[in-house]
């Protein structure tokens, strides 16, 4: 279409919108914003309002068969499964991001689906969170870039996306009630920055709003960010969604401009809405705004889907497109003596249950059911193959004695080791960073006797490697979807050259990380006390040593920086592939900034550039500075005038090329009140105190529920159980239909993953998420009693 002709669709539209809710009654208007079951939304036939489907992603379509619930049990149309954004993210390419989206899209129009929910650009805070692998970086600019080349490439097929979770989500634990408490710099430097670029750049159809609270008011509700900021400051025009069973006070969200709530079915805040309308403590505008929105995405989608009937993507295409992100998202993190790639003719020992049994995606409402799955057993078949150790760490003395023996006389052994679902996985946390001990023990096993020791690792994150000395390689795969037993392959006999780099740095220890002792499970709520400070904003400007730094990456092939020059905002370098073999560098820019005024990092990374280059051949890379890259946030966004530093690397401290250069703008202070804090020399951990200081005001009271508080909805059955018969027996029927679905018994689902992020999302979900989430099959009269009872009962206690 010409502009011409989408400015007519467009006004076509404004009108038929118009049209229809003129005729909709209040009361109609009031439903229309909330879902018609688990995954569509409600249709109104009268009036020629259709029902469309939105299904989860974004490591794929994930379109449930059967009528869906909130256990999430039922079986999945099979779609192509690509990588998780941990891996994706390593690769530091938004072209191929725009191509993993665009075949995603592909694959919703087959499916008649509208929307697609995703991405996820929520910062990785902490390395423990469960969900870290649908999670691209602990920097916003990458996350920001790569979630924007995702929604574009999707979004240009007609089918929208979900920008998700709106705001301040970086935790598993008490996900649906935990209030995430910061400061207004915090919020905007990290937390919103990533959602920023996207809505400017990408325009995504729609954008979720999180389960939690900020700064003591729920995301559904939250007026200054989903209207003030969303709307009025970054010019969204799209329709804001809650996140299944998100939805907190339905009359507040219709001022916040929260304008579909799903799932339906429930009638959940309906009747309390049309209430409010008429007593005039609600606007009828504020309803025709928010059903307006949906409108406008229901009758656009509907046009797309009746056009795309029949529609068929190629299959082929969409397996290499999975494959080469496996591939690039790869990073190679120890390479001693060249051990990689391996050599024709070697005798290579394969180990590991994970070599046929590949850790390929992450558990939970990402989770894909894969078109095919390749296993590097399979494909490598030359190598002789030995389980050893199983994906939960099960190992016996026999099969350890066994690698003893086959490891002795092979030339080189490749283990294939990391994290099992039960460690990580939407709804809950990791406990630990550490590996199973029992994969562990496989790997000194071998080491012992092998020289010549590599280890393959599969996980969402980050992991604890005490054996690193004792081998001389490691490949890390992330997770890889579902080409990822022939990309490791290819990679590990050199037919593909790793290049993927680390977007999260790797601690030495737990310990180590800033918000350590007091990040999910430790506190009731999320209190961000170490502000900007996370990863390598962090740990270089405390001085720490780390396992892996920010932006790490090994390669088959070496490559010389030069000829760095800074002209105004132009910056120009010349990048050479120094080695033997073709390869891909990924050129990273950084800010060293100013530590005489507001506190600030060491350096913060402004831009990067990924480049593929032949043995021998050069490429000018250039970059443009800008206002944003040097600006801070302080009551809006100022730049500080002073010495920066252009600094030019391979990672965080691979620093190759520097340049200082003098930025003009204003005089920005540390506030009186932090001046001598943990924020201008943090490290350790920052006191509360100094956290009290930085919030200035912010809302930093518990919200949770204490001994002396009264249950709510916003309370679990869980919470409830020792003090109501009702959530006690509800809780033993919630685990014993999940375990039976599962075909486990109860104690063998403890350990599932599937069974602890269903039993996560419902027993131990909030009340009112409960009602939302059941479409209707938990009354919200069952639901209030329960909390009366166990007001009542735990009263009584308080009483004796």
């Amino acid at each position: 279409m010409t502009d011409q002709e989408n400015q007519k669709h467009r006004e076509e539209l404004d009108d038929r919108v118009k049209e229809i809710l003129r005729q909709m009654s209040t009361e109609e208007k009031i439903r229309l914003c909330s879902g018609k079951d688990f995954w569509h939304t409600a249709d109104f036939p009268q009036y020629g309002i259709p029902s469309v489907m939105i299904t989860d992603g974004p490591t794929g379509l994930r379109k449930q068969r059967a009528d869906a619930d909130m256990l999430g049990i039922h079986e999945a149309v099979p779609t192509t499964c690509f990588p998780t954004a941990v891996t994706t993210g390593q690769s530091w390419d938004p072209e191929l991001l725009r191509r993993i989206g665009g075949a995603i899209g592909e694959e919703a129009k087959e499916e008649q689906v509208a929307a697609v929910l995703g991405p996820g650009v929520n910062i990785k805070r902490n390395p423990l969170c469960g969900r870290n692998f649908e999670y691209f970086s602990e920097d916003p600019l990458i996350a920001g870039r790569m979630g924007t080349a995702w929604v574009q490439g999707l979004e240009e097929t007609g089918i929208g996306t979900s920008l998700k979770h709106f705001a301040a989500n970086s935790q598993e634990y008490r996900r649906f009630s935990s209030d995430s408490q910061m400061d207004e710099r915090t919020l905007r430097e990290l937390y919103l920055a990533a959602f920023e670029m996207v809505v400017k750049e990408a325009a995504p159809a729609t954008v979720m709003c999180a389960y939690p609270r900020l700064n003591g008011l729920y995301c559904s509700d939250n007026g200054k960010l989903l209207t003030d900021i969303l709307r009025r400051e970054w010019g969204f025009q799209g329709m804001v969604v809650t996140d299944w069973g998100a939805l907190n006070d339905r009359v507040e969200a219709f001022e916040a401009g929260c304008d579909l709530s799903m799932p339906g079915g429930s009638g959940y805040g309906e009747k309390e809405a049309k209430k409010a309308i008429q007593n005039g403590t609600l606007k009828e505008t504020d309803i025709d705004a928010c059903a307006g929105r949906i409108l406008q995405f229901v009758l656009k989608e509907q046009d797309v889907l009746r056009k795309a009937q029949g529609f068929r993507y190629d299959r082929e295409q969409h397996r290499r497109i999975a494959r080469q992100a496996a591939v690039e998202g790869a990073v190679l993190l120890k390479n001693e003596d060249a051990v990689l790639p391996l050599r024709e003719g070697e005798r290579v020992l394969l180990v590991g249950a994970m070599a046929s049994k590949m850790r390929y995606q992450g558990a939970g409402s990402s989770h894909i059911q894969p078109k095919q799955l390749v296993q590097a057993a399979d494909v490598m078949k030359d190598c002789r193959y030995i389980p050893c150790c199983g994906e939960d760490g099960s190992v016996t003395e026999k099969s350890l004695q066994e690698l003893h023996r086959e490891a002795a006389g092979a030339d080189k052994v490749v283990i294939f080791a990391g994290l099992p679902d039960s460690c990580e996985s939407e709804g809950f946390d990791r406990e630990t960073l550490a590996l199973p001990e029992g994969q562990n023990r496989m790997i000194r096993t071998a080491a012992a006797v092998n020289p010549n020791t590599v280890v393959v690792l599969m996980g969402g994150g980050v992991m604890l490697l005490p054996w690193l000395e004792q081998v001389k390689g490691v490949l890390y795969l992330g997770l890889a979807g579902q080409e990822g037993g022939q990309a490791v392959a290819d990679l590990l006999t050199g037919r593909e050259n790793p290049s993927g780099k680390l977007t999260e740095t790797w601690p030495l220890r737990e310990d180590d990380v800033p918000s350590y002792g007091y990040y999910a499970g430790r506190l009731t709520d999320a209190e961000y006390r170490e502000g900007i400070y996370v990863g390598y904003r962090y740990y270089d400007k405390a001085g720490m040593e780390v396992q892996f730094p920010f932006g790490y990456g090994l390669s088959y092939t070496r490559f010389a920086y030069d000829n760095l020059m800074v002209d105004g905002n132009e910056v120009h370098l010349r990048v050479r592939n120094a080695g033997t073999v073709k390869g891909a560098e990924v050129v990273q820019l950084y800010l060293g900034m100013p530590q005489d005024g507001v506190h600030r990092p060491l350096q913060e990374l402004r831009a990067f550039q990924r480049v593929t280059l032949m043995p021998g051949e050069s490429a000018e890379v250039s970059f443009t500075l800008t206002d944003r890259m040097f600006a801070v946030w302080q009551d809006g966004w100022k730049v500080p005038a002073g010495t920066y530093e252009v600094r030019v690397g391979a990672s965080s401290r691979d620093i190759r090329l520097r340049e200082t250069i003098q930025r003009e703008g204003a005089r920005v202070e540390e506030p009186e009140a932090l001046r001598g804090s943990w924020y201008e020399h943090p490290s350790g951990r920052p006191g509360r105190e100094d956290w009290l200081a930085l919030m200035r005001g912010e809302s930093t009271g518990a919200t949770g529920h204490g001994a002396e508080e009264p249950f709510t909805l916003n309370n679990t059955m869980v919470e409830l159980q020792d003090y109501s018969f009702l959530a006690r027996f509800m809780v033993f029927m919630i685990r014993r239909r999940l375990a039976k679905s599962l075909g486990l018994s109860l104690q063998e689902a403890e350990q599932n993953p599937e069974f602890r992020m269903s039993f996560a999302c419902s027993a131990d979900c909030s009340l009112r998420g409960m009602v939302i989430d059941a479409c209707g099959k938990f009354p919200i009269g069952f639901a209030q009693a329960m909390v009366k009872q166990a007001n009542r009962r735990k009263k009584h206690c308080a009483e004796r």
